[in-house]
C-alpha cells in the first residue's frame, strides 16, 4: 500500500480523459482527483459538475501552479506533449502522458533527462500492457507452453475503407505523433518490447489503404522486428479488412501455437458506461477465448485457453501509486517509451528508404 494519498491533475477533459484515465485514477484508493484542466466548459460538457469537489483550471500554467498538485496526467493531443511535459516538469510536478509519448526521440530523450535532474517519476500511459488478451499470451511464452517462439504476429486490423468525415481528433490528421503508426502502433510495438524486449532490426511498410486518399494521412502499417536468437515479430494494423473476426494474436513455438480473435474487451465496455468495479469489467465471453494449439504424440490438438482475469488496466494507477511511494517500478517509464518511439522513427526511416534498418 501507499503510504499517502496522491493528488492528481488530468490535463486535458477529452475523451482520453473521460474513459482511459478518470475511470482509473479514481479507481485506486491512493490516489485523489484532485483538479482538472478544461479551458472551455459547456453547459453539457463540465468537468466541474461531472465531478463535484474538483478543482477546475482554465489553463496547464494555472494547474502547475498549485503546490497541492503532485501529479500531472496530460491528456491532450501528442504535439502538445513536450511542451506540456516540460512545464509539469520544471515546476516540480510528477508526470504521467497519453500516448503516443512525443514526436521525437530526441524530444523524448530530453524529457527523461529533465525528469532525472528534477527527481521527479515520468510515466507513459501503455495501459495495454494489462490488456487480458496480451497477459494470457504472456503467460503462456513465459511458462513454456508455446516452446521456442518463432513467429509473433499482433493485429489491429478493422474494416474501415472510407475516408473518415471531418474530425476534431488527432487521429485523423496529419500532424507530428500522427498516423496510425504513432496511434495504435505504440501500443503494439511497446507489448512486442516488453514481452521480447529490443529487436535488432526493423523492417517497416507504412502509408494509406483507403482508396482517393489525399490528405497523406498513413491509416496503415506493416512492422516487421527481427530478432539474431529470437523470433520475427509482425506488428500489424489495416482499415481493410472485410473479416467476420479480425485476427489479434497468432504466435507459433516449437511446442505450440497460440491464435486470439477479437480486441480486449476494456475499451468497448468503458465506452458503453461499464467501469472498473462493476463485476463484469475485464471479463471476456467464452466465446472469445483464444486456442491453444500443441503437439502430442506427433497430431496438433487444440484446446481453448480461457483468458485471463485481471488485473486490467486499473493495474497501470496501482503501480503509479506504489512507484510514488517508492515502493516498486513505473508502469511504463519515459525511458521506455523513448525506446519505442526511436523504434516507430526507424520504421518511417525504413519504410521511406524500402531497406531494414539496424536498430
Amino acid at each position: 500500500m501507499a503510504s499517502k494519498t496522491f493528488n492528481v491533475g488530468v490535463v486535458g477533459y477529452g475523451f482520453s480523459a473521460k474513459i482511459f484515465h478518470i475511470p482509473f485514477i479514481t479507481a485506486v484508493p491512493d490516489l485523489k482527483l484532485y483538479a482538472i484542466v478544461q479551458r472551455t466548459p459547456k453547459p453539457d460538457d463540465n468537468a466541474e459538475k461531472d465531478h463535484p469537489g474538483v478543482k477546475l483550471y482554465h489553463s496547464a500554467d494555472d494547474l502547475v501552479k498549485d503546490s497541492q498538485v503532485d501529479v500531472v496526467v496530460i491528456t491532450t493531443a501528442p504535439d502538445s506533449h513536450y511542451a506540456l511535459t516540460k512545464l509539469a516538469l520544471d515546476a516540480g510536478k510528477h508526470v504521467v502522458v497519453e500516448k503516443p509519448f512525443v514526436p521525437t526521440y530526441k524530444e523524448a530523450a530530453e524529457l527523461v533527462a529533465l525528469a532525472e535532474k528534477q527527481k521527479k517519476l515520468l510515466a507513459v500511459y501503455q495501459n495495454r500492457r494489462w490488456d487480458a488478451d496480451f497477459v494470457t499470451l504472456s503467460k503462456l511464452v513465459k511458462n513454456g507452453s508455446l516452446g521456442r517462439v518463432v513467429e509473433y504476429e499482433s493485429h489491429f486490423d478493422r474494416h474501415r475503407p472510407e475516408i473518415p468525415a471531418a474530425s476534431t481528433s488527432w487521429k485523423t490528421k496529419v500532424m507530428p505523433a500522427g498516423g496510425a503508426i504513432y496511434d495504435l502502433g505504440t501500443h503494439l510495438l511497446d507489448q512486442a518490447v516488453y514481452l521480447l524486449g529490443l529487436p535488432q532490426r526493423v523492417t517497416a511498410f507504412i502509408g494509406s489503404q483507403r482508396e482517393n486518399n489525399t490528405s497523406g494521412f498513413e491509416d496503415s502499417f506493416t512492422v516487421l522486428f527481427h530478432y539474431d536468437n529470437g523470433p520475427l515479430v509482425t506488428a500489424k494494423a489495416a482499415v481493410v479488412s472485410p473479416e467476420e473476426k479480425q485476427l489479434r494474436f497468432w504466435v507459433r513455438g516449437d511446442k505450440g501455437s497460440f491464435k486470439k480473435f477479437h480486441l480486449d474487451v476494456q475499451e468497448e465496455q468503458l465506452k458503453a458506461g461499464i467501469l472498473p468495479g462493476n463485476s463484469v469489467y475485464g471479463l471476456e465471453p467464452s466465446d472469445r477465448y483464444g486456442v491453444l494449439t500443441t503437439i502430442q504424440n506427433d497430431q496438433p490438438v487444440a484446446e481453448t485457453v480461457p483468458t485471463v482475469e485481471g488485473p486490467t488496466w486499473v493495474e497501470y494507477y496501482r503501480k503509479l501509486a506504489r512507484a510514488l511511494s517508492g515502493e516498486g517500478d513505473l508502469p511504463a517509464s519515459g525511458a521506455e517509451a523513448s525506446q519505442v518511439i526511436r523504434l516507430i522513427e526507424l520504421a518511417q526511416e525504413s519504410s521511406k528508404q524500402g531497406k531494414t534498418l539496424t536498430v
